[in-house]
């Protein structure tokens, strides 16, 4: 019989001491057992390091895996450059990422090589993340995302370039934490790019479908994502948009503005203009008074959207992705 491949699960932590253990014992319950295990802290100022260290201690859990390595830094480096670390230590070919407040379902690394196996082409594979409010409990289940299937994203007739064209015109991809991956599909466009200290996932996804390298998914769950207050990416109900996509628009600037149309890079802008307005007037408040504002400003003053209108409605624009 011949044996299975072996798998690098790679946590990726950065201030994780209240949550680092159950992300550990879901790789550890893992159906699938020929698992490498690496946990790479990316700093932090809590007591992570100290707390996967004592986990792996155990003999019970140090002995369920073929090897497992902690890395540490002596200085935050941002998400992006953590990963790249956790790529060049993986001995795998096929790595999982998860982060350090997030959990595998059981069969996650099962059902993925199973995938992986049927679709000899997949390099780059996503499925379904039950999403849950602070904890795992089964009280705390909010939704799985995403719900249908195909996904626009997604659809099995969409090649690279389809889905390419789609992510120039807007991030689709909600459901990151089930990212697997063969790692030789990173490596041809140069692994994460460590300039990009907060956003890693959106430039990656971007990066492999402009190379040619299209993006799978199979419709089961594999991972428990955990919404918490203090989660980077989450803003609650207090903000009319993330203060992240102010930050993150250098990106889009960068990788997707050359190949749009002018109309839809300048509707981009006003609108980012609009943002950083708001926030230096204290106004990203999701009351009725800032959401008309918003509004009034980003939409109906914004004289690109009315570009945009008149080119989406031209016939010569019929079955155009960016004009969709």
């Amino acid at each position: 019989m011949t044996k299975p491949e072996l798998v690098t699960v790679a946590v990726t932590a950065f201030n994780s001491a209240k949550t680092i253990v159950d992300t550990l014992e879901s790789v550890k319950e893992q159906s699938y057992q020929q698992l490498e295990l690496i946990i790479s802290d990316d700093a932090s100022s809590d007591n992570s390091v100290e707390l996967a260290k004592k986990w792996l201690a155990s003999p019970d859990n140090s002995r369920r895996f073929v090897d497992t390595r902690i890395i540490t830094v002596p200085h935050n480096t941002g998400v992006s450059a953590n990963c790249n670390r956790c790529i060049r230590a993986a001995q795998a070919d096929w790595i999982k990422f998860i982060a350090g407040d997030d959990i595998l379902m059981p069969n996650c690394i099962e059902d993925n090589m199973r995938f992986a196996a049927k679709h000899p082409e997949a390099q780059v594979i996503f499925s379904q993340v039950n999403v849950y409010v602070n904890n795992f409990e089964k009280e705390n289940f909010l939704r799985v995302i995403p719900a249908q299937f195909p996904d626009n994203l997604m659809d099995p007739e969409f090649s690279a370039n389809d889905q390419w064209k789609r992510l120039l015109v807007s991030d689709r991809m909600h459901y990151t934490p089930s990212y697997f991956f063969n790692r030789k599909a990173l490596d041809q466009v140069g692994n994460y790019d460590e300039s990009n200290r907060l956003v890693e996932d959106y430039p990656m996804w971007l990066k492999l479908t402009g190379a040619g390298e299209r993006l799978y998914y199979f419709h089961t769950p594999t991972v428990g994502y955990r919404m918490h207050a203090k989660a980077l990416n989450n803003i609650g109900d207090a903000g009319l948009f993330k203060p992240l996509s102010v930050k993150a628009f250098a990106i889009r600037r960068q990788m997707a503005h050359p190949h749009l149309p002018a109309d839809i890079v300048g509707k981009e802008k006003w609108e980012q203009g609009v943002k950083k307005f708001f926030l230096a007037i204290g106004a990203n408040k999701n009351t009725a008074t800032a959401r008309t504002l918003y509004r009034l400003l980003s939409v109906y003053l914004n004289p690109w959207q009315y570009v945009y209108a008149v080119k989406k409605r031209l016939p010569a624009n019929k079955g155009n992705i960016f004009y969709q």
